[in-house]
């Protein structure tokens, strides 16, 4: 018999609650569900942040946001799911940075929160309570964290500079330059 201690339904608590929130957000990208845009509105929404093309930035933002919080939810690829779901939210901060840190003035902290609950979980693992532990860690061997979280650490940042890139181009042209700069400072320029 199993004996489960407070590591494993504090693991289990945050998986359901993040990969919840995370499934939920994304679900609103992928399905127009809780009020989203679906993929129509939401990738015309993308283009206007500055990633481009729109409906696919919509497409990959949703899946890694349903996906990865869904798998989070069940401790199922948690190195991969978990590193697939900062990336988007690394995303979403960028969108949020030039409004500072705190969300009541559009800031990134909610975002950023999710990010690092999601790349924390990837690191720390389900617990015991998952279908990763049920599945003997198949899909969740050490060398995967790592390996997850460098892939999508370079991708997370091609994505996010070249849309940088733009938001910078199309302030220029504005003459809204100015905006920007906490986001450069964050994210580089």
């Amino acid at each position: 018999m199993t004996c489960y201690d407070r590591q494993d339904l504090g693991l289990l608590l945050l998986r359901l609650g993040t990969g919840g929130v995370l499934a939920a957000h994304g679900s609103q990208k992928l399905f127009g569900w809780f009020g989203g845009g679906g993929i129509e509105g939401t990738g015309a929404a993308m283009e206007m942040m500055g990633y481009s093309p729109g409906r696919q930035s919509a497409t990959m933002a949703g899946l890694a946001e349903t996906g990865g919080g869904a798998l989070l939810a069940l401790g199922l690829a948690t190195p991969a799911a978990g590193a697939a779901a900062a990336g988007a939210m690394v995303g979403a901060t960028a969108v949020h940075a030039p409004n500072g840190f705190f969300a009541a003035g559009g800031g990134y902290e909610y975002a950023a929160s999710l990010a690092l609950t999601a790349a924390g979980l990837a690191v720390t693992g389900p617990g015991r309570l998952s279908l990763d532990h049920a599945l003997g860690h198949a899909v969740n061997r050490g060398w995967m964290v790592p390996a997850a979280l460098a892939v999508t650490g370079a991708a997370t940042a091609v994505v996010v500079g070249l849309r940088n890139r733009r938001v910078r181009e199309a302030a220029a042209e504005s003459g809204q330059e100015t905006l920007f700069d906490e986001a450069d400072a964050v994210f580089g320029k």
